[in-house]
């Protein structure tokens, strides 16, 4: 189910830890246009949440889900699951540029949102979606999965808000991606319906950096993109990069890609570099290149030493059991809203600013 060769299909799963009993969490699925969908969902049911509903306009999405998650529904429509007073979350993965305003919609007839990201392709469509949520009280979630889907990525957060290195004076983040060019849909290469790769992908690294670094805030200070192999699809960008520091003096710098070679056992070598002052972390998140193919390794260097763990297994997606409880309880343990759309602004912002490396040449 993970399809780690796949990054549009890949999908964790982790063991069951449920924090509700059944029928006490009912959720819906709606627009299955990311693959991304299926790691949100086993997220939602390993920690106990009901499947009620699916729908797409796309019957093929709807069967390939239900094979998947044979007792769902399928609803005729998005208003027959916004009508159905015992879903309390919809869960989305729409077209980039449809996911703020589908989310608004949902927002509005009173249940909590719960999308892939990119969460927006425009400011405009997140100040709306900061006042529709200010507005009715309810959530907006994004699932920036290449933290909270990792092992590796949350137990880093543990170790860093305790203290392990001191205070975190950079984050470092390297976010390659297979391209798969041929399984992609063509909204994938309208920058329109996209968003550009560092509004896009970028969009984990940002939030990865606010984050690890305490920052609540920061500032875009460089930022580039560029097309260097792919002519034939001119609105692609394949390449980006990002120099942000936070309002509390730490540093970031990303570089997200399309270039994964085929011959890497996974669909990226994503990596996360956290320097402190009294020691570093490192992140080889998928895969351990040339010495194991199994993800989540985390390198701790301190003045202890140098340690080494592998931690697949051992810690678990709690952002999902998190997310359930703070829905039911008005509470925001998960992700607060304001860190949820602080990132989306800045990746937003990161993407306005910048440059253009190559036109493709």
């Amino acid at each position: 189910m993970a399809q780690k060769s796949d990054g549009m299909n890949y999908a964790p799963q982790g063991k069951p830890r449920p924090v509700v009993q059944p029928g006490e969490f009912v959720y819906a699925a709606a627009h299955l246009d990311h693959g991304h969908i299926y790691g949100m969902s086993n997220g939602l049911n390993e920690a106990g949440a009901t499947p009620k509903w699916v729908y797409d306009p796309d019957p093929a999405k709807v069967e390939a889900f239900r094979k998947v998650y044979p007792q769902v529904k399928v609803a005729r429509s998005l208003d027959e699951i916004l009508d159905d007073a015992a879903v309390k979350l919809v869960a989305a993965a729409a077209v980039p540029c449809d996911r703020g305003p589908l989310g608004c919609r949902v927002m509005q007839a009173g249940k909590d949102y719960f999308t892939d990201k990119t969460p927006f392709t425009a400011l405009d469509q997140l100040a709306e979606a900061r006042r529709v949520a200010a507005a009715t009280g309810r959530k907006y979630a994004v699932y920036y999965s290449e933290r909270l889907h990792s092992e590796a990525g949350m137990h880093a957060g543990d170790l860093v808000h305790g203290g392990a290195i001191g205070r975190v004076v950079q984050v470092l983040g390297l976010g390659p991606h297979r391209l798969a060019k041929a399984s992609r849909p063509a909204w994938f290469f309208e920058k329109a319906k996209y968003g550009g790769i560092l509004c896009d992908i970028g969009s984990h690294q940002c939030e990865q950096f606010l984050f690890y670094s305490g920052a609540t805030d920061a500032t875009v200070t460089h930022a580039a993109v560029g097309n260097y192999a792919n002519p034939d699809t001119p609105e692609l960008e394949d390449f980006g990069e990002a120099t942000l520091t936070g309002d509390n003096g730490a540093a970031n710098y990303f570089r997200v890609d399309w270039f994964t070679p085929n011959g890497l056992s996974t669909w990226g070598d994503g990596r996360t570099m956290i320097l402190g002052t009294k020691g570093y972390i490192e992140l080889r998140k998928y895969l351990d290149v040339g010495h194991s193919a199994t993800g989540d390794n985390l390198i701790l260097v301190d003045d202890k030493g140098e340690q080494r763990f592998s931690v697949a297994g051992q810690v678990g997606f709690r952002f999902f059991g998190e997310l359930i409880l703070d829905c039911l309880n008005r509470t925001e343990k998960a992700m607060t809203q304001a860190h949820t759309f602080k990132a989306a602004e800045l990746c937003l912002k990161a993407q306005a600013a910048a440059k253009t490396l190559t036109a493709g040449k």
